[in-house]
């Protein structure tokens, strides 16, 4: 129990790991920037980013073999306004929630972003799997290697919300239903 009070505090230690949250939080803190200063490129005008973030983005996409970034599909696109208009705005609430830990508050929000970005996930994993990317104006990835490569960047972004998804739903701490206590 570690001076928590007793059962019930070893309970609640037990039931949410910290470096779950922890590991929740880093994950939203993180996508901030990347959303910003990476994603939002496909989406904005040419000359809005600095020409640093514009490089980067070009690297990015010529060592990776990802086209989608430098001219992204219309389906592509939608994901990205979707990131920018519904997920930026609750990163920073799922930041200070996961930070703090225990707030119990945050399942509901928590289980339709993990959702939401879960599908949309499947779809690129499927683009980046199955796609003829031998048409693409930039290079994509043509051998089976360099799919998986590509596959391994956005990785993370299906098994960490799917992670979430799965501490919303099943574990006690954030799915308990309150019992009144018998006397």
């Amino acid at each position: 129990g570690g001076g928590r009070g007793g059962a019930g505090g070893a309970a609640m230690a037990a039931a949410c790991p910290r470096w779950r949250e922890r590991l929740f939080a880093l994950y939203f803190l993180s996508h901030i920037p990347i959303t910003v200063l990476i994603d939002l490129q496909a989406l904005l005008p040419d000359g809005l980013h600095p020409p640093s973030l514009t490089e980067l983005l070009q690297w990015y996409a010529a060592t990776f073999k990802d086209p989608m970034m430098l001219q992204p599909p219309e389906w592509f696109k939608a994901f990205i306004y979707c990131e920018a208009l519904l997920q930026l705005p609750f990163f920073p609430v799922a930041v200070y929630a996961f930070l703090k830990g225990g707030c119990k508050w945050i399942r509901t929000p928590a289980i339709i972003y993990s959702t939401h970005v879960a599908t949309t996930l499947f779809a690129i994993l499927a683009h980046i799997l199955f796609h003829d990317f031998s048409k693409s104006q930039h290079l994509g990835p043509q051998t089976q290697r360099e799919r998986l490569v590509l596959l391994s960047i956005y990785l993370p972004y299906l098994l960490i919300p799917l992670l979430i998804l799965f501490t919303m739903l099943y574990n006690p701490y954030y799915n308990h239903v309150e019992k009144r206590k018998r006397k």
